[in-house]
């Protein structure tokens, strides 16, 4: 097994002699993996790593990354592979534009992906900015994704393995840092990175992956989001689309766009759903599933990888769901079918077949069935 790594090269040529890889390692088997292509490659190798939140706090949590335990561990595998090593601190700066814009956008009533938010801010252009001033030739990530050569420069692709593939947290990716970037990883299933990892004697081997949040312990993020905003759990009506008030909450918090558990507003003759959030009166708006269908939904902050205008395209609406037929028109992305739980703050990320054309956040939507003024 170890002798594929040598089929890597990292998309810089033949001889890797003289080049400089700067690899972002996060402290789990992936990057350390990366790490380990590179080194073997016979480019000059440099690990970074980014500590993100306290150390302290997060030594012995399992799940976590980028702090405590994973710094440690990443330096353990840069200290095997013989390569240099650097922790950065960007905690401030992940605390302000990850964790604080989560808690906002859950007490606007929205669905955020920090995860999205952390590589298109802290991870890529702060790991960019460093990788270029220490003279990289690239920055190698372990990210499940394919850097495919087009006829018109670096594309992105989904990874070759569908259960591995991250391409919807990474349509962020501009064109300029996609022409930088490298992910070694993009066309091999996780056995094969472990296996790897085995065979090369790291200590992180069979560490288990990271969460999906990296910060939100156990899953609980309504407690990230009330130690920031104290004010979180101001409660409110829970109102059905005809204007029956149906019950009390405890903080919109708890709530997000399709939650059909959890309502506690029991004896209906039909089972309900939240529907949207009115952050401006604190009212939790549920109905029949129809409701959540919508036909549009309002793109903002959008990033292009390729012209979508007149392209018939596959969007993917929450990192869980599948791509659906659609289009773009303007601002707008029109779905061929309606579309069941599309929630502002989510991403909405567009394909043509295995290539990632671009996305952008959701602002809003237009539902299918009329509402009833609630």
């Amino acid at each position: 097994m170890i002798d594929a790594i040598n089929s890597h090269d990292f998309q810089l040529g033949p001889d890797l002699s003289g080049k400089r890889i700067v690899v972002a390692m996060s402290g789990g088997v992936d990057s350390s993996v990366v790490a380990a292509l590179a080194a073997r490659s016979g480019a000059e190798t440099i690990g970074i790593t980014l500590q993100l939140y306290d150390h302290g706090s997060a030594v012995k949590r399992a799940g976590a990354c980028c702090a405590g335990q994973d710094i440690r561990d990443a330096r353990a595998v840069a200290d095997k592979l013989g390569i240099a090593h650097y922790v950065f601190d960007h905690e401030s700066r992940f605390r302000e534009s990850v964790i604080d814009h989560f808690a906002d956008e859950y007490m606007a009533g929205r669905t955020p992906i920090p995860c999205v938010r952390c590589n298109m801010g802290v991870k890529f252009t702060d790991l960019f900015r460093l990788a270029k001033e220490l003279g990289a030739d690239c920055l190698a990530t372990g990210h499940y994704v394919r850097r495919v050569e087009g006829a018109e420069g670096a594309e992105l692709h989904r990874a070759a393995d569908p259960a591995r593939d991250q391409s919807y947290f990474l349509f962020a990716t501009t064109q300029d840092q996609l022409d930088y970037l490298r992910f070694p990883l993009g066309g091999m299933p996780k056995p094969q990175v472990r296996e790897i990892a085995q065979d090369l004697g790291l200590i992180v081997a069979m560490k288990p992956d990271s969460q999906d949040i990296c910060f939100v312990p156990d899953g609980d993020y309504a407690s990230v989001v009330r130690k920031i905003r104290p004010d979180a759990e101001l409660g409110g009506d829970i109102v059905h689309l005809d204007g029956r008030v149906l019950g009390q909450h405890k903080g919109m918090i708890h709530y997000t766009v399709g939650q059909r558990k959890g309502l506690e507003v029991g004896g209906q003759p039909v089972p309900l759903y939240v529907i949207r959030l009115d952050p401006s009166t604190q009212r939790v708006i549920v109905g029949p599933r129809e409701a959540l269908a919508v036909d549009a939904a309002r793109i903002i902050e959008g990033n292009w990888l390729a012209d979508l205008q007149g392209r018939e395209i596959m969007a993917k609406v929450r990192s869980m769901a599948k791509p659906v037929a659609a289009h773009i028109d303007g601002d707008w992305l029109r779905f061929a079918s309606p579309e069941y739980g599309v929630s502002p703050g989510q991403a909405a990320v567009f394909y043509e077949g295995e290539r990632v054309l671009g996305g952008g956040w959701i602002e809003e939507t237009v539902a299918t069935m009329q509402e009833i003024a609630a």
